[in-house]
């Protein structure tokens, strides 16, 4: 058999609640409620990180993203460039003779040009390489050239990009990663899309954008897959779909994006499960069994080793991984080998593992409570506001990240008391247990705090980056 195709979809900020097979049809999904027909699916996959950067770093290196430097979504003191140091999955796929590209969102680095995705192993390039971009007013970067507005809805143009890549590499094996930026803000969608949902009368006016962006991905993921099978690629093929994080929960009144997410407890920005716990489904007629589920736990730091072992791309035995290859166990072999502990961290601009900070291990998870705290944009505006004219999407190479000199608003702020759930019984995290199996949450404390430690300690080894801590900050 010739060596596989890697397709790797990725949905923005879309969560379990965003597919019509899993909300009662409130949303309309039909083509990726078909692939899941056909797929194995995973009930418990995780993001790396609740919010897109770092997420992305951990699926593109197989570590955790604070190893990688990658720590938030701006580039204030490169804290969503991907450290050059690290290996990306883009360049084993490449190494090993596979065509290698990216259409839609980077977010690892959008100034500085060896932060650029060629630099970082995919041969062609057609999108950009910020946070977000309109769907309409859109400049994309296209194999070292910029492509402007043309009258089209971003979406649309990623699908018909990534169509044409399919077709041009038919004849090799590709590693194709196809990032769209929906349902990511600017919240905005063709108004025939969004007038069906509206009428409904049950949504506010963002939730039923929202759903129009989800309806258009659909139909553009219905059509990448149909030009798959068209050129004869479907059965060795390997599809995988997922998303970076949770669905965004903000606004009020009709900018209200709240909506239903399957119950889960939390949403993007949130290491409770509605903010780490996406949707995936993965297909390869050639040499998976599909058409049924997958219950064990798998995180993004997964994919490199999985997807390479799949391929049979070599990865160097000096390259240390988080993630740990899945491919027997989806196949029903090697189940006991697997590790059933994870670790999640987020706070802006500065990691402290008192807040917003978690651990699974089995049916266990420990939470640090602090999402409300740690995700606000106050306390970082500085940051932004130092960035005027190197936020284009479509990056900047003659330009330096800013340093950072925002203040966290959760600094000086005593942590909360840490909450124990069992996600066996208690998926939707409502019951904290850590009263009633205090040594369980201790061991689980000090097993996070270890961590936290081992990775901040890689992050602080990266050469030539400024490494702040909240002790610093407090110290100013």
């Amino acid at each position: 058999m010739t060596r596989p195709n890697v397709l790797f979809i990725l949905a923005d900020d879309l969560g379990f609640g965003d597919l019509s097979c899993f909300n009662h049809g409130v949303s309309q999904t039909p083509n990726l409620d078909a692939l899941l027909r056909e797929c194995v699916v995973m009930s418990q996959h995780y993001s790396a990180s609740p919010i897109c950067a770092p997420a992305r770093a951990a699926l593109m290196t197989g570590r955790y993203p604070q190893r990688c430097g990658v720590i938030d979504t701006i580039s204030a003191g490169e804290m969503n460039c991907l450290a050059t140091r690290e290996t990306t999955m883009a360049e084993l796929f490449r190494a090993a003779g596979y065509a290698t590209g990216l259409i839609g969102k980077w977010h690892l680095g959008h100034v500085g040009a060896h932060y650029h995705p060629t630099r970082r192993g995919f041969d062609e390039h057609i999108g950009f390489r910020g946070g977000n971009t309109p769907y309409y007013n859109w400049t994309l970067e296209v194999n070292g050239h910029t492509r402007g507005a043309d009258g089209r809805y971003l979406t649309d143009v990623l699908t018909q990009d990534a169509t044409e890549f399919l077709a041009r590499h038919r004849d090799e094996p590709f590693f194709l990663y196809l990032a769209y930026n929906a349902p990511h803000g600017p919240f905005e969608a063709p108004e025939e899309d969004i007038q069906p949902f509206r009428e409904r009368g049950a949504f506010t006016e963002r939730v039923s954008t929202l759903y129009a962006m989800v309806k258009r991905l659909d139909i553009g993921i219905g059509r990448v897959l149909e030009k798959l099978d068209r050129l004869g690629l479907r059965e060795n093929t390997i599809v995988v779909f997922s998303s970076d994080n949770g669905p965004q929960f903000s606004g009020e009144g009709e900018r209200c994006t709240a909506r239903f997410n399957c119950g889960f407890r939390g949403s993007k920005g949130s290491v409770h499960e509605g903010g780490i716990r996406v949707p995936l489904m993965i297909r390869w007629p050639a040499g998976l069994e599909g058409g049924r589920d997958y219950h064990d736990v798998v995180h993004f730091a997964d994919w490199l080793p999985t997807l390479t072992r799949m391929c049979n791309v070599h990865v160097p035995e000096g390259l240390a991984l988080d993630g740990q290859s899945v491919l027997l166990a989806l196949r029903g072999e090697g189940h006991a080998k697997l590790n059933p502990k994870r670790f999640w961290q987020f706070s802006r601009s500065v990691p402290v593992v008192t807040h917003n900070a978690a651990m699974r291990d089995g049916d266990w998870k420990l939470v640090r409570p602090g999402d409300r705290l740690v995700n606000s944009f106050e306390g970082w505006r500085e940051d932004l506001q130092a960035e005027p004219g190197i936020r284009g999407a479509h990056g900047r190479d003659d330009l330096k990240p800013p340093p950072a000199v925002g203040r966290p608003l959760f600094l000086g702020k005593d942590p909360d008391p840490p909450l124990l759930f069992n996600l066996a019984n208690d998926p939707l995290e409502t019951c904290d247990l850590s009263a009633c199996y205090p040594d369980i949450a201790r061991r689980m404390l000090r097993e996070l705090e270890n961590w936290f430690e081992d990775v901040e300690r890689d992050r602080r080894s990266i050469p030539n980056r400024q490494y702040r801590t909240a002790q610093s900050l407090l110290n100013q």
